[in-house]
């Protein structure tokens, strides 16, 4: 039973705002590196996914043409284009920010919360709330830069004795960001321990503006829970979406709708791992394209629920040829599932 959401009331339901940006719904697709490429941002529009932001952009990289980081940042044709940056140099964040709005972003999203240590250790992502003096600088250069909405991103704090996400929240918002989007972990937890929902809710209190949650979101239950527990306005949904790019779009109609939608048939999971196969070829190229489809077809595998996954797995990131990696999908998504052979 998914309870939760019997005492979030109206809040969860109908459209948002963020800065004049209208959203359908409360449910949104998270930034991953190496994941939300274009081609799975589309398809979880097309499946009712609120808002999707594009993986995190260097704004170093990104403002010197690099092919990789222009690609990242590249919309889907779809829904509202959102562009994650990140970086600790005010000028290149802001003209970073600058560079995708004239390139058609909707919004900018500062990233504040990426806590790798390739990042970190640049001084940048979840590093930056050790420093609320150079955050702040940043979200008022990048602010200035654009006609946009900014949005921006972070966990709790650094680690649990340094939780400032509320007094950064109330700050970004006194300079103008449109939305707060907070994962419920320190940064020196990374992904161990449960995300604390509650303590999103401290950021909520704080401030007026809406705010996301962010962390462990992998089912309905979860995501009434999450909104329950934390007060937020909507929830970001990240790794529990990789091979089902439809899930987004179930979370967003159960909020909407306080009830689940229909399960998308085998057909349309089928069609649309084939399809982020094609687009994964056409955007990056046959060689590039195959290594950085294998994640994606490893959790395709995974989430498919049938007889053999594992081997089935297994086989498909090993395949090199596209014909036979289209006709080992095709296999896996007619293979009989394991509820049918119990």
């Amino acid at each position: 039973m998914i309870d939760p959401a019997m005492n979030l009331g109206t809040r969860s339901c109908g459209a948002l705002d963020i800065g004049g940006v209208k959203l359908p719904g409360r449910a949104f697709l998270a930034p991953m590196a190496g994941v939300t490429d274009p081609a799975m941002r589309r398809l979880a529009y097309q499946f009712g996914a609120s808002l999707t932001v594009s993986e995190m952009v260097a704004a170093a990289h990104y403002t010197r043409g690099d092919a990789a980081n222009r690609l990242k940042a590249e919309g889907t044709g779809k829904g509202p284009h959102v562009v994650q940056i990140a970086g600790r140099d005010p000028y290149l964040l802001a003209e970073a920010a600058r560079l995708a709005e004239d390139s058609g972003a909707t919004m900018i999203d500062i990233n504040m919360g990426c806590p790798a240590k390739k990042v970190t250790n640049g001084y940048a992502g979840s590093y930056l709330m050790r420093d609320m003096g150079l955050a702040i600088s940043l979200i008022r250069t990048t602010i200035a830069a654009v006609r946009i909405p900014v949005t921006l991103k972070m966990r709790l704090g650094w680690d649990e004795r340094s939780v400032n996400a509320p007094e950064l929240g109330r700050l970004a918002e006194a300079e103008g960001i449109a939305m707060l989007t907070v994962h419920g972990r320190t940064r020196c937890q990374f992904y161990t321990e449960r995300a604390d929902w509650s303590a999103i809710g401290r950021v909520k209190q704080a401030v007026s503006i809406p705010v996301v949650a962010n962390g462990d979101c992998a089912s309905l239950a979860d995501a009434a829970s999450m909104l329950a527990q934390s007060g937020a306005d909507a929830v970001m949904i990240g790794r529990s979406a990789i091979g089902r790019p439809w899930f987004v779009g179930d979370v967003a109609h159960y909020l909407a709708f306080g009830r689940a939608r229909t399960e998308a048939p085998m057909a349309a999971r089928k069609s649309a791992a084939l399809e982020h196969f094609e687009t994964l070829l056409e955007i990056f190229g046959p060689g590039q394209g195959l290594r950085h489809a294998r994640k994606h077809l490893a959790a395709y595998a995974e989430q498919a629920g049938v007889l053999d996954g594992v081997a089935r797995r297994q086989r498909l990131v090993r395949l090199e040829c596209p014909a036979a990696i289209r006709s080992a999908l095709c296999q896996l998504f007619d293979a009989p599932l394991l509820t049918e052979a119990a």
